[in-house]
């Protein structure tokens, strides 16, 4: 009964009233990004990519980080065991999902943005079982998961 309830409250992702613009995606992510770093007093992702894997072909279409030709370059042994999620293509958007043993360039999370498009974040220094340790990662995670919130109820979308 209580599936059937949280099934029912879910937002119709199909009849979301806009779409959200590339440029508009990446001035959020900026501002969770500045956000995440205030909170947590330190860098917490020191990369974030934008990608499409539509139509299986991987696309960058925005970068910040210290390594975009080796991003570009590794990209499908640093995606590691987030690499099944992102290729399900079944996940809403908003969806996200960790990797608490990323290590180096290692991916330590994705987030679902829209139809073939995603968020990667990653520390490149640092794995995210370390970045959770410090007490100041739960107050860090708030702009992480309003971003999602953002991102369930506008979907980014290149078309338009």
């Amino acid at each position: 009964m209580l599936a059937l309830a949280l099934i029912l409250l879910r937002p119709n992702y199909m009849q979301t009233v806009s779409a959200m613009t590339l440029g508009q995606a990446t001035q959020l992510i900026q501002s969770c990004v500045h956000q995440m770093n205030s909170r947590y007093r330190k860098v917490v992702f020191d990369e974030w990519a934008i990608i499409s894997l539509e139509e299986n072909k991987g696309r960058l279409l925005n970068y910040v980080g210290p390594r975009k030709e080796g991003f570009q370059k590794n990209f499908f042994s640093d995606a590691g065991s987030l690499r099944t999620g992102m290729f399900a293509k079944d996940y809403d958007p908003g969806h996200f999902e960790f990797e608490r043993h990323g290590v180096g360039t290692g991916f330590e999370a994705f987030m679902v943005l829209g139809q073939g498009l995603y968020l990667i974040c990653n520390n490149t220094v640092q794995s995210m079982d370390t970045i959770a340790k410090d007490p100041q990662w739960l107050a860090a995670q708030v702009p992480f998961v309003e971003l999602s919130e953002q991102i369930c109820t506008e979907p980014v979308s290149l078309e338009g």
